[in-house]
């Protein structure tokens, strides 16, 4: 199997996630005690989030570029960032290292795609819901991406950060998704991308009548294919 550099951290509670994921497939795929070949690095992310909130994206691609040509070092085969909204920085990370990115939302559309849907909703964060960076690389699928209104964005992006992030999963706040799902596929959603790596511990199918995309699982599930081979 192929070594897989995980970059994680943001925030630890969907970082687990990613670890018990990827070796659920290998085991699933492979059988006996097999698990995967993986090299982590993990951030304090409250560092993170002071960048995020303060505009400081160079020198969080700074950061995030040396992690990945470290991990290259240590013997890592590609190059997973467990954050959706992170890929922001895709660019700079792929341009660090000589081994494959694989990006979450090149995963995620192409499952997408292969159900056969074109218009989706999306939930994330306020800086994957409203910067371009995310969008434009589902639209390059042939997505059509429907986001909530703004202060709807406000409530998921408010659950993401203060509750999610903590690993508080809390009723109103489950209720408050699948109000703002429903409203999405009343504008017609035909399906709901999940496109926050903590939006799985607090809502998945049974809280909408679409079908959803986990970005979490699609894309641990394409790193432990990656690393099978």
């Amino acid at each position: 199997m192929q070594t897989i550099g995980l970059i994680g951290g943001m925030s630890w509670e969907s970082t687990a996630l990613y670890y018990k994921l990827i070796n659920e497939r290998v085991r699933d795929r492979m059988g006996k005690l097999h698990s995967a070949p993986l090299l982590l690095y993990s951030y304090d992310f409250e560092e993170i989030k002071q960048m995020q909130y303060a505009g400081r994206w160079q020198e969080a691609a700074a950061s995030l570029a040396e992690v990945a040509r470290r991990l290259e070092s240590a013997g890592a085969r590609a190059i997973v960032l467990c954050t959706n909204t992170m890929h922001k920085l895709a660019p700079e990370i792929t341009a660090s290292v000589t081994v494959p990115f694989i990006d979450i939302g090149d995963a995620t559309a192409q499952r997408i795609r292969a159900k056969g849907y074109r218009r989706v909703g999306l939930l994330g964060t306020k800086f994957t819901m409203e910067q371009d960076f995310y969008i434009d690389r589902l639209r390059a699928h042939d997505l059509d991406v429907l986001i909530p209104p703004a202060d709807e964005r406000a409530d998921v992006n408010r659950i993401i950060y203060e509750e999610l992030c903590l690993g508080n999963v809390a009723a109103p706040s489950r209720r408050r998704y699948q109000e703002v799902m429903a409203a999405l596929v009343a504008r017609g959603a035909e399906g709901m991308i999940l496109g926050c790596t903590e939006i799985t511990m607090l809502v998945g199918q049974d809280d909408t009548s679409v079908e959803t995309f986990d970005t979490t699982a699609i894309h641990a599930e394409t790193a432990a294919d990656f690393a099978i081979g």
